[in-house]
């Protein structure tokens, strides 16, 4: 009988995304890439993760950390809709498992239900919360709007400000589009004036098949959908705030992109997946125990098994997640390996190679376009604060050179 491996045995940390309310949320937001997954469970009656079943997951996930950190990243659809009293019992769980070792929380929500109530909870209780918010008003309802049809962004800048007064850690997550890629200075300047610092962008990327409405894997043909953002007008965004962030807010205003870029330079290993060489270590767990090798890829040909019968050990070092991982280098197309830029992205998210190229084996990256324009853009910026980093000096006077 094959032992049960208890332990990890890499390096590295081994992060789930932990989805307990799965694809349930109260808005309705056009771009969605998870409320189509439902449909995943249409047969069941159970909506939510189940305590036993909340037990076995904070126990095998703990378990799986090679180290004395551990952090948990509760996701959905609406995490909020599952209660205090759900995640007061996540925290007694930590607690029982914990075995002495340091956990944190983040999670992440859209911030209209926020309350008192919940900031109390969250500040003592050391949460940092993530905020999706996709610009000022105008941008941010395009898109982004509740079951009634009705714009969502006076409810999420009252969330935001609940966070503030109860002194909650939070940062924004803009989701870059075919309508608000259109206004990056404002969408940059409108997150400082409400005291943002860290901020990341992340560029929607979806198709839908032929024959359904479906979103569909990057193996499968289809179409891209309207809302994805256009590739060369999402590297103009990002460059278009590179200017004035480096001009100005050096050290004071955090872009999850620029510090990506800068790790490139200087040789750091990229931590944040999309970026870097392999992926892999970091799967989506869904509410009835269903553990999926990526947050982008919860299709049923990329389920890796149910930590009801399999621990999330096993799951993550099996053979079907490594060569998962591994694809993203071992799956690049020679304009990718020729690329002077391909140590700064290395092919980037594998969900965006979509793009089919005549006499290529692999698929090129839909962003491709975009991402040459923002690397070529701020090249010589990059350049220098690396160097000014390597020799141990905080690159805040970055425009003496550039000016």
């Amino acid at each position: 009988m094959k032992p049960t491996i208890q332990f990890n045995p890499l390096q590295y940390p081994i992060y789930v995304l932990s989805k307990p309310v799965g694809a349930a949320c109260n808005l309705r937001c056009a771009y969605c890439y998870y409320l189509d997954k439902k449909d995943l469970h249409a047969k069941q009656d159970q909506t939510r993760m189940t305590d036993t079943l909340l037990e076995k997951f904070i126990s095998q996930y703990i378990l799986a950390q090679p180290g004395p950190q551990v952090l948990f990243t509760w996701h959905g659809g609406e995490p909020l809709l599952l209660g205090i009293e759900y995640f007061q019992k996540a925290l007694n769980l930590q607690k029982k498992y914990g075995r002495g070792r340091q956990i944190d929380n983040t999670l992440q929500t859209n911030a209209t239900l926020l309350t008192d109530e919940w900031c109390r909870f969250f500040k003592a209780n050391n949460f940092l919360i993530g905020v999706s918010l996709d610009g000022p008003q105008h941008c941010h309802d395009h898109y982004r709007k509740n079951a009634a049809g009705e714009g969502s962004f006076s409810s999420v800048l009252k969330g935001i400000e609940l966070l503030q007064k109860y002194d909650v850690d939070f940062n924004i997550l803009s989701v870059v589009n075919n309508y608000n890629v259109q206004f990056p200075l404002e969408i940059y300047r409108f997150f400082k004036s409400i005291g943002a610092q860290f901020i990341q962008f992340s560029p929607v990327v979806e198709r839908t098949g032929a024959f359904t409405q479906h979103l569909i894997p990057p193996s499968e043909t289809g179409d891209i959908t309207p809302w994805s953002v256009p590739s060369l007008e999402y590297g103009k965004f990002l460059s278009a705030i590179f200017d004035e962030w480096v001009r100005k807010d050096v050290g004071n205003v955090f872009v999850t992109t620029f510090d990506n870029t800068l790790a490139g330079y200087v040789g750091e290993e990229n931590a944040t997946c999309i970026f870097s060489k392999t992926c892999g270590h970091a799967a989506a767990l869904d509410f009835n125990g269903d553990l999926y090798s990526c947050d982008h890829f919860v299709f049923p040909q990329y389920k890796l098994g149910n930590i009801n019968q399999s621990t999330i050990t096993e799951m993550m070092l099996s053979n079907a997640q490594l060569q998962f991982g591994n694809a993203k280098k071992e799956h690049l197309p020679d304009s990718c390996l020729q690329c002077q830029y391909l140590h700064l992205c290395h092919g980037e998210c594998p969900k965006n190679r979509i793009v089919s190229i005549p006499g290529e084996k692999y698929p090129e990256n839909y962003l491709c376009d975009g991402l040459k324009y923002y690397f070529n853009h701020t090249e010589s910026y990059m350049k220098y604060m690396a160097t000014e980093l390597m020799h141990d000096r905080a690159p805040a006077n970055v425009m003496t050179l550039f000016g």
